[in-house]
């Protein structure tokens, strides 16, 4: 089972990490045994946001009662302090903890910083301050504003999409991070459904050093693959390896 240390944060954790975002289109009892699954199978990282409706409440059912067994990531797509403080408390009251070991600013479209004149750095450092947060995080889609937070310094992790697929560009944010001893978590690491063979998937992020890929499941035997990844460990093949090639020529192709 390999273990990522998630940059200075000090959170350690199976490189194969739980996205819940899918997670609200199942029902709760349906999302709780999926969640409790994970767990059970190796998982102790489960990244989730306010945006995603009922994610929060099914991942606070699931694990209201062993809040120190696992990490729990959420988000914030608040623009003013006020609103940063409502959900702050809104996501704490519905995954039945009073503190969140990671709270990432979601999709953002600018990099945050002290002293800007928005207020919402600074609401960061005093959650921090007040031990409802432990570590502050960063999302975004945008390639600039990702590389921004990163030379920013400002921020403990960053969280961007990222699989075999990714430009070079993309491959470069994850080495600026791992200079910056930044932890860097892969969202859509299937990429979007473009890549359909999650082992393969796995085995190639297990080659990324110091990656949490989350993985977003909805259905049991969408998880047992990467559960098998933490049991068994996976193996980057030569047959994986001509998969991955064949899917990069052919996304080449279409665009």
């Amino acid at each position: 089972m390999k273990q990522i240390t998630l940059g200075s944060t000090g959170i350690q954790t199976p490189q194969n990490a739980f996205g819940a975002l899918p997670v609200q289109r199942v029902s709760m009892d349906q999302a709780v045994k999926i969640l409790q699954r994970a767990y059970e199978g190796g998982m102790t990282f489960f990244d989730t946001a306010r945006a995603y409706s009922d994610s929060e409440e099914k991942t606070g059912e699931a694990f209201g009662h062993m809040r120190d067994k696992i990490y729990i990531a959420t988000k914030t797509a608040a623009t003013t302090p006020d609103e940063f403080w409502r959900q702050l408390e809104t996501s704490l009251r519905l995954l039945k903890t009073d503190y969140l070991d990671l709270y990432q600013f979601h999709c953002v479209n600018q990099c945050y910083r002290p002293e800007d004149g928005t207020g919402m750095y600074e609401c960061m450092l005093k959650a921090k301050e007040q031990g409802m947060i432990r570590h502050i995080g960063v999302t975004a889609h945008k390639i600039g504003i990702a590389e921004e937070c990163v030379a920013s310094g400002l921020y403990e992790t960053m969280q961007f999409p990222f699989s075999y697929l990714s430009s070079v560009q993309e491959l470069q944010l994850v080495e600026a991070c791992s200079r910056q001893n930044m932890g860097f978590i892969a969202m859509k690491g299937m990429a979007g459904g473009l890549i359909q063979d999650g082992i393969t998937a796995a085995a190639w992020m297990d080659t990324q050093e110091g990656v949490v890929p989350i993985w977003g499941v909805q259905r049991e035997s969408e998880l047992d693959q990467f559960l098998k990844c933490i049991r068994e460990g996976v193996e980057l093949t030569k047959e994986r390896l001509e998969t991955i090639e064949k899917d990069r020529k052919e996304m080449e192709h279409e665009y």
